[in-house]
């Protein structure tokens, strides 16, 4: 498996790309992550780069960043990416903006940063424009005032239907909130509407899950991410875990009700198209993750955030105060960087596209790989008419063992 230095190589300070990266700007998407680091509480289980108002505060009590002055910072770094980037034609296709909680700065200051993108690249007359929305941070006229900003796409962090689950999650909205809101956006004009669900939560039933999918199918959404609870170190979910407060589930658990939601959501008629995405069709499909999944190009503006040029991988410094400062002297906000080699890409590749409904081509891999494939297709991973037609496409049971195959295959 190639690999890079974990901490990168430094990024020039005006943040400038090697010209062969630049020379690859037009020939996949180009989109835009914009991460709010802002969250009014911080949930068990997290460990995004987000922070509370008390976290951004100095001893003596003085607020060292704040989402009031955020739309500034990040409009200064879309300013900056234009001149990285220099002054060809990039149509914006896709627009995500995450966290975090978006939704923490108002919908006209989310519509500065949006229109601040429009008008140094401008964005393609059928823009994706995606925000992720806490459900108790909107309520029907926020989600009006968003639509009229421009969004287009809307994902709510739903998660489960069940209070208790919410409560191990420490999740801090109400049963039957995210539903309402699908309705609410609905009302506002949103075409395409995303619920995100997670499974395996300590103390969570099988029973407790489905009636997760079954509220979240009913809710109305062309669109439902499910997701396996995963315990990151650092978090206080996984302290209580380390001190035998909360049992995790074992893989096997975790298949079924990965299983559970596939057979639901297929019945309700939205159909898997990433391994952890279902949508109703092509046109609700999350085209800004597929921009992610296929090798396409993209600049992250916001503390922590990760860009993608033409093979060159950075990041962002992680805290706000640091990356306003950054920002205020006219410098890159870029922490570091990584300039990704053939074989990093080419493994990257398999990883992404092996995860997609489509597939990636058998001309990827390599003698070993395509012997691998035919023996996935034997065992059951591998689709076999996908691979007579010359693709490696995951069955249902390749799905479970998706990232097993990858170093398989590639």
């Amino acid at each position: 498996m190639p690999s890079a230095p974990l901490d990168g190589t430094p990024v020039p300070p005006d943040g400038s790309l090697p010209a062969d990266a630049l020379a690859e700007l037009g020939t996949r998407p180009f989109g835009f992550y914009v991460h709010v680091p802002f969250c009014a509480t911080r949930c068990g289980y997290c460990d995004f780069n987000t922070y509370t108002a008390a976290e951004l505060r100095s001893r003596d009590g003085t607020a060292v960043a704040s989402p009031r002055t955020y739309a500034d910072q990040a409009i200064a770094e879309i300013a900056l990416a234009r001149r990285v980037l220099g002054d060809r034609e990039l149509p914006v296709r896709t627009v995500f903006m995450g966290g975090g909680t978006p939704t923490l700065l108002s919908p006209e200051e989310l519509g500065r940063i949006l229109d601040a993108i429009d008008a140094q690249f401008g964005l393609a007359p059928d823009a994706e424009i995606t925000t992720e929305a806490n459900p108790e941070t909107v309520d029907a006229g926020i989600l009006a005032r968003l639509r009229e900003a421009g969004f287009t796409r809307i994902s709510f962090g739903m998660q489960s239907a069940k209070a208790h689950v919410l409560a191990v999650l420490e999740r801090t909205h109400t049963p039957g909130r995210p539903e309402q809101c699908v309705a609410w956006a609905r009302q506002a004009g949103f075409a395409h509407v995303n619920l995100d669900l997670i499974y395996g939560t300590p103390g969570e039933s099988d029973a407790d899950w489905k009636e997760s999918l079954t509220a979240a199918i009913a809710a109305g959404p062309d669109h439902i991410s499910a997701y396996s609870l995963i315990v990151e170190e650092g978090t206080r979910l996984a302290a209580r875990v380390r001190r035998g407060e909360l049992t995790p589930f074992d893989d096997d658990v975790l298949a079924d009700r990965y299983i559970m939601a596939d057979e639901l959501l297929s019945a309700a008629g939205l159909q898997w198209y990433e391994v952890s995405n279902w949508a109703a069709d092509p046109t609700a499909r999350s085209a800004h993750n597929l921009l992610y999944w296929t090798g396409g190009h993209w600049w992250g503006v916001g503390p922590g955030a990760h860009s993608h040029i033409g093979g060159v991988r950075w990041w962002n410094v992680k805290h706000p105060a640091a990356y306003a400062a950054r920002l205020a002297a006219g410098r890159t906000p870029a922490h570091a960087r990584e300039i990704l080699s053939a074989a990093d890409r080419r493994f990257e590749r398999i990883l992404l596209e092996l995860r997609i409904a489509q597939g990636c081509p058998l001309d990827l891999l390599d003698d070993a790989g395509r012997a691998a494939a035919a023996r996935a297709v034997a065992d059951g991973l591998l689709d076999a008419a996908a691979h007579a037609r010359g693709r490696a496409v995951l069955t249902l049971r390749g799905r479970l063992l998706a990232d097993a195959l990858v170093l398989d295959l590639a």
